[in-house]
């Protein structure tokens, strides 16, 4: 057992770990926290702090007025637990969203990977580093769309040809970027959340 305590993430790393257990973990937890990521025997228990929280949260807020204003359907998932057994395989992001694939989605209680997509999107933030590859079990997993923060700035990744690419604006949500989603950041220390949001609908509207 590894353990990593960051100003923002506390991270355990358990090696050797059967699915059967990760599973059972996950399922008998209370609540979303500890954060569980499985990749092939190995689990990563991570508790975020509220740094981490306040940013994932703030971001999950932008998307959702963005996606108000423009008129996109979508389904928010949040941290929901998405697990395949067939790759060993499980990740809860901090924020996750269907938006291609919204309709879909919307009908069904609980998602199924074996016959349903991965969320279009997927939002973390990752202050202290994971032991787990993210971006390869995301890829693995077929995430098309995948945002990090790692406290300081926004990057945002396409799959391509089962790799990750660099982009500076969304291809799951047009016209969103990371300079717009930096220009709320930035002022976070400065301001409350409730008038970050307000200024953030406030320039979507001029655009």
């Amino acid at each position: 057992m590894h353990s990593t305590v960051g100003p923002a993430e506390t991270r355990t790393l358990l090696e050797n770990v059967r699915w059967e257990t990760y599973v059972d973990l996950a399922d008998s937890r209370r609540g979303s926290v500890p954060r569980m990521t499985y990749f092939e025997g190995m689990l990563e228990l991570m508790n975020p702090s509220r740094q981490h929280e306040n940013i994932g949260c703030l971001i999950g807020r932008m998307v959702e007025t963005y996606t108000e204003v423009q008129g996109i359907e979508i389904q928010s998932v949040a941290s929901t637990t998405f697990k395949r057994q067939e790759i060993k395989k499980g990740f809860e992001a901090d924020e996750s969203d269907y938006v291609q694939h919204a309709e879909q989605i919307r009908v069904k209680e609980e998602v199924d990977l074996k016959i349903d997509p991965p969320p279009d999107l997927v939002i973390e933030v990752e202050i202290t580093t994971s032991a787990i590859p993210k971006m390869v079990l995301f890829a693995a997993m077929g995430v098309p769309e995948v945002w990090r923060h790692d406290g300081e700035q926004l990057t945002m990744h396409l799959l391509s040809g089962g790799k990750y690419e660099s982009i500076e604006e969304s291809s799951t949500l047009p016209g969103y970027t990371i300079a717009m989603v930096e220009a709320i950041l930035d002022k976070r220390f400065e301001i409350g959340e409730t008038a970050l949001i307000r200024s953030f609908r406030e320039s979507l509207s001029l655009r």
